[in-house]
């Protein structure tokens, strides 16, 4: 699927999430502490969704370490700082397409400003949801994974967790 295509599906996915169930006994079953999976919890609804398909696939991949399992359900958790609309987020995605240099520049503001939010959030949310893992007690190597999960995998080849990240990163983008 093209990334045009892939967004377009997303959107969607993101529009219709309100008659999507939420399975949070799945994410129970990884998210296995009171603060993990009040993180999960915070997220929007369709934000869930989009965690459990990317721990679906992530599980579909291969055996799953535990921590990969917790970065699948919350490596968007950063995302709970400063929440954004479908709307801001499309807004966000047609600027990186059609203006990456202006989206570069903007990418550092204030994410209070609702019109760059979506451009704040989506790059400075891995850092973000490492910091709540952190703090709400999450394995190292789940932090790491989510703190890299946009990074280019080939930044780390030779790292012990390069495999994991790299199934995460699929995941990720197939949903």
């Amino acid at each position: 699927m093209t990334p045009p295509q892939q967004r377009l599906r997303q959107g969607l996915r993101a529009l219709l999430a309100f008659t999507q169930p939420v399975d949070v006994a799945l994410a129970a079953r990884y998210l296995t502490t009171p603060a993990l999976l009040a993180l999960f919890k915070q997220l929007r609804r369709s934000e869930q969704l989009h965690s459990l398909h990317v721990l679906r696939g992530v599980l579909a991949s291969g055996e799953t370490l535990p921590a990969l399992a917790i970065a699948a359900l919350l490596h968007d958790c950063g995302k709970i700082r400063y929440p954004t609309n479908t709307l801001q987020k499309t807004v966000g995605v047609l600027i990186r397409s059609l203006a990456p240099g202006l989206a570069r520049r903007l990418r550092e503001g204030n994410p209070a400003n609702p019109l760059i939010r979506p451009l704040v959030v989506a790059y400075h949310h891995p850092a973000w949801s490492a910091t709540l893992l952190r703090e709400a007690g999450a394995p190292a190597d789940a932090i790491w994974l989510a703190a890299h999960h946009q990074e280019p995998a080939a930044q780390h080849i030779g790292h012990p967790l390069i495999e994991p990240l790299q199934r995460l990163q699929a995941a990720d983008e197939a949903n």
